[in-house]
């Protein structure tokens, strides 16, 4: 039972992280361009135009999807509630493959491609 109610927790953090840190981005983000905080591609760090840009578009998507991931990670899990550490291992990997799929596929690809549709490869916006 402790093991479940660890990896229910553990299963929890990145869309939880996410929520937090596209609720920072959109509200607060990060002002400057730098290689540590922020989301950082060639692309986004162009100019400060881009840096913007990219940090609040990226901060709603993440946001969003770290919401729709909440219950999305948490059903399966309660759905394993008593089983095997075997089951719950399982279905914890499963999750966190969904989790990674939503935070790469759903988030980075659409932010580059709005900064593609926005600006130029110079970094004007178009």
């Amino acid at each position: 039972m402790a093991f479940g109610n660890i990896m229910l927790l553990v299963m929890l953090m990145l869309p939880l992280m996410m929520v937090g840190f596209g609720w920072l981005f959109m509200k607060n983000p990060p002002k400057s361009m730098n290689p540590f905080f922020g989301y950082n591609t060639r692309r986004s760090m162009r100019n400060q135009d881009t840096w913007d840009f990219a940090q609040r578009y990226f901060g709603k998507l993440w946001f969003v999807f770290g919401l729709v991931s909440l219950p999305v990670s948490l059903v399966p899990l309660l759905l394993v509630v008593g089983k095997s550490e075997r089951v719950v291992s399982i279905t914890g990997l499963i999750v966190l493959v969904i989790q990674t799929i939503i935070m790469v596929f759903a988030t980075f690809i659409p932010t580059e491609r709005a900064l593609k549709n926005h600006f130029d490869e110079s970094g004007r916006p178009r």
